[in-house]
């Protein structure tokens, strides 16, 4: 996992370590986009307070910052869970996902060099280990890394803040997913991205996207409703 291992712990990227808060909120917003915290799950402070090593005020504020990302929901009464999703609100995702990220995949198209592309197959070569070995964790973080690591290219930091929001609620439901049926089932179009990149034809990298999204999002509607 050398290229997850590079995004290091507790740093703002520019060498200088972030301040508690920060190192908090990444590190339970991790866990939830990994899905380490299931559907469902209640979230307490004095939990977090214990699992994280942290205090309270930094557990606190990033509990309402996650509350406000929709990656967790207020229940009343003081209690706090993951949030579980239902076949409509993954049928709303599919619209949303395929609208902004298809057009996120677009614009970077232009502005990715083939050195950029080669980190990109790269990712994709690590992740094709994750579904042989069955690594679900690996599988979901390399997942993310691959598409976080091409929308960072269109220079479109609302969309883009739109796409993580999105990525965040359904990321537990997505582990569900993968514990139910493997790796071996999840569909994959980032090697049809990756030759649209390379021909630098943007309506094709938007359209593999776009399928890369449906196919994956419809396997989590129909486990949904089968629940």
């Amino acid at each position: 996992m050398d290229l997850i291992k590079n995004k290091a712990v507790g740093s703002s990227g520019s060498g200088q370590k972030r301040p508690a808060h920060e190192q908090v909120y990444h590190s339970l917003r991790s866990q939830i986009m990994y899905g380490e915290l299931v559907p469902g799950q209640p979230v307490t402070i004095q939990g977090l307070t214990d699992s994280l090593n942290a205090g309270m005020t930094p557990v606190r504020e990033a509990i309402r910052r996650l509350i406000s990302d929709g990656a967790l929901v207020f229940q009343g009464n003081r209690r706090v869970s993951v949030p579980m999703l239902s076949s409509r609100d993954v049928k709303q995702m599919i619209y949303a996902r395929i609208s902004i990220e298809s057009e996120l995949s677009r614009q970077a198209t232009a502005n990715l060099t083939p050195a950029d592309v080669d980190h990109l197959e790269r990712i994709d070569q690590q992740l094709d280990q994750t579904i042989a070995d069955g690594d679900v964790s690996g599988y979901l973080r390399l997942n993310h890394l691959f598409h976080e690591t091409l929308y960072a290219h269109a220079d479109a930091p609302i969309l883009n803040d739109l796409a993580e929001r999105l990525w965040l609620r359904f990321g537990p439901s997505l582990r569900v997913v993968c514990g139910r049926f493997g790796t071996q089932s999840l569909p994959d179009r980032h090697k049809d991205i990756i030759r649209a990149l390379r021909d630098r034809n943007a309506d094709l990298v938007a359209k593999a996207t776009a399928q890369d999204i449906e196919q994956g999002m419809e396997l989590m509607a129909d486990s949904l409703a089968n629940v």
